[in-house]
């Protein structure tokens, strides 16, 4: 069964978020542990961490993500990457209490030129949020967009190798991609990414799939999501990515603005289910 999910609210508490992609036909999940805006530390008691694990048990919710907070910089030496390691430390401690595999990171920013200094803080706080958490909790870093850290393929497979853990793996997202001039819109281009992948990175520490359309052209450096087949990747990359048998049995995540402009929804859903072969 192709694993389709949706990054949902958990307005209402962590639970409600189950309830939601379920309303919405998604199978599996992504959400943010608190307020991605500000620096909230969650924490749970067992009766929501209970609730939370039954409703995702009883609805076939598999597999869950965390998406750690936008405000994390891990180039960073002084309090706001002191914050965002103890943000990740808190995070990945929790996700297996919950059954949740792991957080999806944004690395931040050199604020300008990367130096070999910035580069080292950057590995040093990865290697510290791993000594520090449980291991069977994945730190998946996610390929950037917009002038961010883990643009290219290259820049991610350094960052992977120097770090040196199994439990660092990769989110690729279509949007990021595609205003990098990464095109996908063709067999022949997406059996090239993933050469190229294995080759920088390794095939198999790639997790999963965002899937998000593009508001900006390719190669535009802009990294701005557009609802599936409304934006300028159209849908031939999500039919080929959706069908490939090298990626089809991975999990696929929507972060869309929504029809609506809700956030994501069912119509995306549907519109990538209409897809698969």
């Amino acid at each position: 069964m192709t694993k389709l999910g949706a990054h949902i609210s958990i307005a209402g508490g962590h639970h409600k978020a189950i309830e939601r992609i379920n309303a919405i036909k998604g199978n599996c999940l992504q959400i943010f542990s608190s307020s991605p805006r500000g620096w909230n530390f969650v924490k749970l008691d067992e009766m929501q961490i209970q609730l939370f694990n039954e409703s995702k048990n009883n609805l076939r919710i598999d597999p869950i993500y965390f998406h750690a907070s936008y405000l994390v910089n891990l180039a960073d030496d002084g309090r706001i990457g002191h914050l965002s390691k103890q943000s990740l430390i808190n995070e990945l401690n929790l996700a297996p209490l919950m059954g949740v595999k792991g957080s999806i990171v944004h690395l931040g920013s050199y604020k300008g030129e990367a130096t070999p200094k910035k580069y080292q803080t950057l590995t040093k706080n990865i290697g510290e949020i791993l000594e520090k958490t449980n291991s069977n909790s994945l730190f998946l870093i996610e390929n950037a967009g917009n002038r961010k850290i883990g643009q290219t393929l290259e820049e991610i497979g350094q960052i992977v190798k120097d770090v040196g853990s199994n439990r660092v793996k990769v989110c690729l997202d279509t949007c990021h991609l595609f205003s990098n001039g990464y095109d996908l819109r063709s067999d022949r281009q997406l059996e090239e990414l993933l050469l190229k992948f294995d080759k920088y990175i390794g095939i198999e520490k790639l997790e999963l799939w965002h899937f998000n359309d593009s508001r900006d052209p390719l190669n535009s450096g802009r990294d701005r999501h557009e609802n599936i087949g409304q934006g300028e990747i159209g849908l031939e990359e999500f039919r080929i990515l959706l069908n490939h048998p090298k990626t089809k049995d991975y999990p696929f995540i929507i972060e869309t603005p929504g029809f609506d402009g809700e956030g994501p929804d069912k119509k995306n859903l549907d519109i990538l289910k209409s897809l698969v072969k």
